[in-house]
């Protein structure tokens, strides 16, 4: 609740004042006490008799019922008006209704914004059944650097990439149903080093017992190469490409990105980035088979697909 900053009493204070009239105080003596008039305290002395403690709440100054109401074919058709894309004063001139009126309206219905009037698209989700029927791809570029960065240090001196240390690119893979990732740090995002992660990408799954069926990327020039092309035709892959700026297509590429940005690459303070590369493989490790993901209960990636125990020993590392 906002109390008035001269509020001179609070529902704790009309408490006491009550209490000191239930004592046997007079009103106007309870009334000086507290710093209010006579019929203050009257009022609330009555309220407190009629509704106990309760009472002594704010209440709306609402009136229970309006004199004169806007009549109900009027309010339908400021309504009809506006899901036309009319504006408020528009439909207070067209109808004779006062602006406010008009805006008092439109809240009650809820059309107060004109974005009520476009709601957004439910988010759809969606994942496939089985671990490798789709692996989605994705590229992440980090900047080199040769010493802290100065958001720790507050030295920006030779902090410049155009000093030549030069580009990264984090290419990234996770798998649809599991969310098993894999990650490779190579020097570009051409189509060779694009066609050399998805062999990788595709091998490394086959480790894990799984036989990848569908690729899905972005609409990055490397992706919609002969090159790529030629390589999932070779590796049986179908090729699925997102739309057009439609990142939530792709959006468990996305997310993951997201995640080991967080999680990796700025989690601490590197002394440069060959340091930071080095531990990719470590945290990917922790991904994959001990950080609890939420989107599949809580559960490490690794429990999706449905390893025995032994194959859990051979390949946990």
């Amino acid at each position: 609740m906002n109390i008035h900053k001269n509020a001179r009493l609070t529902p704790l204070g009309r408490e006491r004042l009550v209490r000191m009239i239930e004592c046997g105080q007079t009103p106007e003596a309870a009334a000086r006490a507290a710093g209010v008039c006579p019929r203050t305290a009257h009022k609330w002395w009555w309220r407190f008799k009629a509704e106990g403690v309760s009472g002594l709440q704010d209440r709306s100054s609402r009136p229970r019922k309006l004199n004169r109401p806007t009549p109900e074919p009027i309010v339908a058709q400021i309504e009809a008006l506006r899901r036309q894309r009319w504006t408020g004063k528009q439909i207070a001139a067209e109808t004779s209704v006062s602006p406010a009126t008009v805006s008092r309206i439109l809240k009650r219905l809820g059309l107060n914004r004109i974005a009520a009037l476009e709601p957004a698209e439910p988010v759809r989700r969606y994942e496939r059944e089985k671990p490798g029927e789709l692996i989605h791809i994705d590229i992440k570029k980090l900047g080199r650097f040769e010493q802290v960065g100065h958001r720790i240090t507050g030295d920006r001196t030779g902090q410049s990439n155009s000093r030549g240390v030069g580009w990264e690119f984090v290419h990234v893979c996770i798998d649809d149903a599991s969310r098993v990732a894999f990650s490779q740090i190579l020097p570009d995002e051409r189509k060779e080093s694009a066609v050399a992660f998805l062999k990788a990408a595709v091998a490394y799954y086959a480790t894990l017992g799984v036989v990848v069926q569908r690729v899905m990327t972005d609409n990055g020039s490397c992706y919609r190469s002969l090159a790529f092309r030629q390589a999932c035709r070779d590796l049986g892959l179908r090729h699925i490409r997102t739309r057009p700026y439609t990142p939530k297509t792709n959006g468990k590429a996305e997310r993951f990105i997201q995640t080991a940005l967080r999680e990796w690459a700025y989690a601490q303070a590197y002394p440069h980035s060959d340091r930071r590369a080095a531990e990719l493989p470590i945290w990917l490790h922790r991904y994959n088979w001990h950080r609890p993901h939420s989107a599949i209960k809580s559960k490490p990636p690794i429990s999706r697909l449905g390893l025995t125990e032994d194959n859990l020993l051979r390949l946990h590392s």
